[in-house]
Order: structure tokens, then C-alpha cells, then sequence
């Protein structure tokens, strides 16, 4: 798939090489329970691990833009919910990303996006985590990017998969250890239902 000038792969950044965003289901994603930081200096990425067993600095997802909500007086900063056919994504953006911010303000929904960003993950007083995505990068796609997005992150989700299945995944100890009753196969499901709602 074209990425449509979408800035998905890993790039130079104050002379920093940006971690590539990775192709992630959204029913995958709000399963992440273990965020690390590689490396003892303040610039080192932060990444979340995904239960298929690879490392997740930034994410590149499509979906349907459902709702938007402006919040903050001072702090003015942006929440939104992204659905794919899996599940939903909360992303959000503020004055630190003030292009994204200026981007999701215009976007009228419902409308189909393609969304970059960083994922964030929380942990509530009683224990629940949520993920959020930090946006650096929303844009207005159609129904055929989106259809496009569900193949490719369906073949990289089985790609995971595999890799995890016959432990070659360089994170699979970490996976083991911080997801020790979720099957990664599970997946394999999420992948077939999220094939079955779209008409390629």
C-alpha cells in the first residue's frame, strides 16, 4: 500500500532516527499491559509491547473518525475516538502537537483517517490500563485506504504471530512475562473478522 505521504516509516529527527509506527488492530492494542523505555537517557524511545511480541514506539492506524471532543480552557487539547473493525482507538492531541491539534479541530465526523501517533499507556488506581495514541500526523482518507490498511495490518499481525509462534521475536521472554495467560493465537480471530467486514 502507498502510504499516501502518510509519515509511517522511521525518519531523521533532530538527528534522532524515528522508530518505524507499526501496523496494530485496535483490539491488539488496548491489550498492551507493559510500556518500557530502552536505554537510561531522557530521549530514549519509550515503547509499549504489543501481545503478538513486538516493541511499539509509534502506531499507524485507519479508521473511522467517530467523535471528537475539545477540552481545556488554557491547555486546550483535543480527544477522539478512532474505530477500525476491530475496536476502538482513543487518540488525542494538544499544544505539544500543535499541527495534529489544528488537524483533528477541522476534521468533521464521521470521516474515514489515517492516524500516526505515539502510544500511551496508563494504569487507573483499581488496576485497569488504558492506551491512548498521541497524534502526530491525522489526514482524511477514503474507504479504500482503509480497506487497504485492514490487508496490510492483517498480514503484519500474522507476520507477529508467526514470528512469536516459532520464538524468534526478540521481546518473546518480556511477552511471556508480562502476558502469561493471553494467548497470542488469539489474534489469529481478530484478523479474520476484521477480513470479513471489508469488500476488497
Amino acid at each position: 500500500m502507498s502510504n499516501g505521504g502518510m509519515p509511517f516509516q522511521g525518519r531523521r529527527e533532530g538527528g534522532f532516527e524515528r522508530e518505524p509506527a507499526r501496523r496494530v488492530f485496535a483490539s491488539e492494542l488496548r491489550e498492551c499491559r507493559y510500556q518500557f523505555r530502552e536505554g537510561d537517557d531522557d530521549k530514549s524511545p519509550t515503547f509499549v509491547l504489543l501481545p503478538t511480541g513486538e516493541r511499539c514506539n509509534r502506531v499507524f492506524l485507519v479508521g473511522t473518525l467517530t467523535e471528537k471532543q475539545k477540552q481545556g480552557e488554557q491547555n486546550i487539547f483535543y480527544r477522539g475516538r478512532v474505530v477500525d473493525p476491530t475496536g476502538t482507538f482513543f487518540v488525542m492531541a494538544g499544544s505539544y502537537q500543535p499541527e495534529a491539534m489544528q488537524q483533528l479541530a477541522k476534521i468533521e465526523t464521521p470521516a474515514f483517517v489515517a492516524v500516526v501517533g505515539k502510544p500511551n499507556l496508563y494504569q487507573t488506581q483499581d488496576g485497569a490500563f488504558l492506551i491512548s495514541v498521541r497524534v502526530e500526523s491525522i489526514t482524511v482518507v477514503d474507504r479504500e485506504t482503509r480497506d487497504l490498511w485492514v490487508l496490510d495490518t492483517a498480514k503484519a499481525t500474522l507476520d507477529r504471530i508467526d514470528v512469536f509462534a516459532i520464538g524468534t521475536s526478540t521481546d518473546v521472554a518480556r511477552v511471556k512475562e508480562h502476558y502469561p495467560t493471553l494467548d497470542p493465537l488469539i489474534f489469529r480471530k481478530t484478523v479474520y473478522e476484521a477480513l470479513a467486514q471489508i469488500k476488497i
